[in-house]
């Protein structure tokens, strides 16, 4: 299964969250690290304003258990697969892709 957030205008710069709670129970976010994938589908780790395959990776933060990206430019029409990696406060490691779609408005 996957996961999408809703579209994303090229001009556009916006944060785009996932709310891990229902995985952690009693557990907690440590840390989480975002990727996207490059023009060959390569997971690319980003860090702060780094710029993959035209799509910009501004920051990210956590806030209780939602960790959330803020994303900048990317390429019309283009969806971007965006992974997002979490470590837990119980030594435990999630991840999920999540879909973005730029287009647009």
């Amino acid at each position: 299964m996957s996961y999408k957030w809703p579209e994303k205008d090229p001009d556009e710069t916006a944060d785009f969250s996932v709310d891990w709670s229902r995985f952690l129970g009693s557990d907690s976010i440590v840390s989480a690290v975002f990727f996207i994938d490059d023009e060959n589908g390569t997971k690319t780790q980003v860090s702060t304003a780094q710029i993959v395959n035209n799509l910009q990776f501004i920051q990210s933060t956590v806030s209780g258990n939602v960790a959330t990206a803020r994303f900048a430019q990317g390429t019309n029409n283009l969806r971007y697969n965006i992974t997002v990696r979490i470590n837990t406060t119980q030594g435990l490691t999630y991840e999920r892709v999540v879909v973005l779609p730029i287009r647009n408005r």
